[in-house]
């Protein structure tokens, strides 16, 4: 019988741990009456730095960590995708006031679930949207610009991108009249699983892979070639089961990641040019 490593151990323990601080985090701030804005940004530098700490103790492919340049301007882009992302809800919260349910029907336990599904979807639908249309794919596209993918660069998205996605999930929860606690939940659960899924590391999630999205799926999707691309869902990977877009299966990893055509787009380190490209390409 194979003798059980550290990294054996590790492996299998990424997304239970992950699972649990979920749970634990939503709990504490319950019962503590923690500010939900200030817990959700704790935990997500929480997560990174776990997740950093993973991909150096088992990587999937030491070359993919990112150099001291990489760093410094994934920082920038994850400022600018935080301030997306807080402009989309404060927009969305504005537009939907007068429409939105006061008093939740369901009880929390009841609400979570559904608001994970809602949300899911929503998040699926304009994912794969922004694979599908051209207008849509200038702006995504900034995301697949790198040839590697591991935790730090899950920011790297162009601010109009995250303000249509993070705006459209926002939009679905917030129509549909869940409680604020209900999606504070489900965010902290979306928050593990984004950085969970672009992590540089080795595991593997066996069956669950059929339930929920992990890296060995989101590294197909960031796939140079197309036919096993795919994986559109980042949290559950149920909706590429019923829609057609699963394309795993035990053993099979990506060819190359990154773009078909990487002179579509400038590298991730022109921030600027990122910027202003899409808008460029539909005038030119």
């Amino acid at each position: 019988m194979p003798r059980l490593t550290v990294r054996d151990v590790l492996a299998v323990s990424v997304q239970p741990v992950l699972l649990l601080a979920v749970v634990s985090v939503f709990a504490l701030t319950e019962w503590r009456g923690w500010e939900p804005g200030t817990a959700t940004f704790l935990f997500q530098f929480a997560v990174l730095g776990f997740l950093v700490a993973l991909e150096f103790l088992i990587p999937y492919d030491p070359s993919w960590r990112p150099d001291r340049r990489e760093w410094r301007y994934y920082a920038v882009y994850y400022v600018l995708t935080a301030t997306a992302g807080a402009l989309a809800q404060s927009v969305v919260l504005l537009g939907v006031s007068a429409v939105a349910t006061t008093h939740p029907v369901l009880p929390l336990w009841g609400e979570i679930p559904l608001a994970l599904l809602t949300g899911s979807l929503a998040s699926y639908a304009v994912h794969r949207a922004g694979h599908t249309f051209a207008w849509l794919w200038r702006l995504h596209g900034v995301h697949h610009v790198p040839d590697k993918v591991n935790v730090a660069n899950n920011g790297v998205n162009h601010v109009a991108d995250v303000f249509v996605s993070q705006g459209s999930v926002q939009l679905a929860l917030a129509l549909v009249g869940f409680s604020g606690r209900a999606v504070f939940g489900v965010g902290l659960f979306v928050v593990a699983q984004g950085y969970f899924v672009h992590a540089n590391i080795r595991v593997s999630l066996g069956p669950l892979n059929h339930l929920l999205a992990g890296p060995e799926q989101h590294r197909l999707h960031h796939s140079t070639d197309l036919s096993e691309a795919g994986h559109y869902g980042s949290d559950l990977s149920l909706w590429d089961r019923l829609f057609g877009t699963f394309t795993w299966h035990p053993g099979r990893e990506p060819v190359a990641v990154g773009l078909t055509d990487p002179r579509t787009f400038p590298a991730s380190g022109r921030v600027l040019a990122t910027l202003v490209h899409p808008w460029r390409r539909s005038l030119g």
